[in-house]
């Protein structure tokens, strides 16, 4: 079998980081009566022909919003949706995410018809205590994430304090998520305080065993993470996509699967990392693969070991998910980021869906890194079973991999 037992690691904590993040000052730090109180928020929702099609990003939003409106803050709410390219485009209006808080928080959420302009600054200057508007999308400006800095004081002058509640965008340093902190006092909101605290207590001082899962596509979007977990876990499982360059790295074929060739070396090494430093790292013992990258391919399962030069991999097999789920099973803490096929198809979600599900039912703290892990959660309904779900698949791996997130690092120290 395809496995490395080793023995644990103490945990290192000094190398994540977190503890500066924690002395941030948040919105009970400040007096936000009758203030004009700028939000960073993460509204990039899903939309389907203009209706939102899952609103759990703005319902992460509310205790923050909910917490000035009660303290008689005037609210001006911002965020980015999609890629519009620093274009005006109107299938990514934030206008869908005003109407719907206005349903939710039962008042009308006003909305502005740009970011910086006149509309803007008018709705801004008009607004009474307990009110709330919502800006235009701050990515139909190009400066947005250029982090410009005229843009950055323009955005700064329609309010008096700026909150940052959008952990999703902490690891940008753009205007609106670090320029802004540069002229006006500020501070986190809940979200991040959650999304922080979460992490540190779970991370910084586990339960153990602490078992990391890692899936997706490709070993070069998590080489610094792989690389801090190492120091950090008990276990590390690795599925998904970038488990075939584990694989080639044995000595294996793997036929028509992903690899990144330029990674063999670098996965090779992190093989043997794994063995010096007491990690007991899993990878698939067998697979579900496919002849083709569609759907409805002709497919089967065969060991790791046995890949058919003309077939890839697109799932892991059940004795992978088995053995997966055995080593999830006496965990104490558990992150995941990334899936373990391709879930977004039936056929090929199966693994995913395992990894779900022995998450779900073990006792661990389970920490799901947003994403595609997220995403997976919600698809299968075990997102309740979950100690946690973070809104940033990005920022969370950053924060797995010990950098500082720009978004953090520019609020006001306590």
């Amino acid at each position: 079998m395809f496995i490395i037992y080793l023995l644990s690691l103490d945990f290192i904590h000094e190398r994540f980081g977190f503890k500066m993040v924690l002395n941030k000052k948040t919105i009970e730090d400040i007096d936000v009566s009758s203030k004009k109180v700028l939000v960073r928020c993460d509204f990039n929702v899903p939309l389907q022909d203009g209706v939102i099609t899952n609103d759990k990003r703005i319902m992460s939003a509310l205790p923050t919003i909910e917490y000035l409106i009660k303290n008689n803050a005037k609210v001006i709410l911002c965020s980015h949706l999609g890629r519009p390219k620093g274009e005006f485009k109107p299938e990514f209006s934030l206008a869908p995410v005003a109407a719907r808080l206005s349903e939710i928080l039962g008042k009308e959420v006003k909305m502005a018809k740009d970011v910086v302009g006149e509309d803007a600054k008018s709705l801004a200057d008009s607004l009474n205590d307990g009110d709330v508007m919502i800006l235009e999308n701050v990515r139909f400006h190009k400066e947005e994430t250029a982090n410009d800095e005229e843009f950055s004081k323009a955005l700064a002058s329609l309010a008096d304090v700026f909150v940052n509640d959008a952990f999703g965008t902490a690891h940008r340093a753009h205007s609106s998520t670090t320029g802004v902190a540069t002229f006006l006092p500020a501070v986190c909101g809940y979200l991040i305080q959650k999304e922080l605290d979460f992490m540190n207590s779970a991370i910084e001082v586990p339960k153990r065993p602490l078992v990391a899962i890692l899936g997706g596509a490709k070993v070069s979007d998590k080489i610094g993470v792989i690389n801090a977990l190492l120091e950090k876990v008990d276990t590390l499982i690795i599925g998904g996509g970038m488990a075939y360059t584990f694989i080639k790295a044995m000595g294996y074929g793997i036929g028509n699967s992903l690899c990144e060739e330029d990674k063999i070396d670098l996965a090779k090494q992190m093989i043997e990392n794994a063995k010096a430093k007491g990690v007991n790292l899993l990878l698939p013992v067998d697979c579900h693969i496919g002849k083709t990258f569609e759907e409805n391919t002709e497919d089967s399962f065969v060991d790791f070991d046995k890949m058919p030069d003309d077939y890839l991999g697109l799932d892991i097999g059940p004795k992978s998910q088995d053995l997966f789920a055995k080593a999830v099973a006496d965990a104490g803490t558990i992150v995941w980021n990334g899936p373990m096929g391709v879930f977004e198809w039936d056929k090929f979600a199966s693994g995913t869906i395992a990894v779900a599900n022995a998450v779900a039912n073990s006792n661990a703290i389970s920490i799901i890194g947003g994403g595609d892990s997220a995403a997976a959660v919600y698809k299968f309904g075990l997102a309740d079973k979950m100690s946690h779900i973070s809104t940033g698949g990005g920022a969370s791996l950053e924060l797995l991999e010990g950098k500082e997130l720009p978004g953090i690092i520019a609020l006001n120290d306590k």
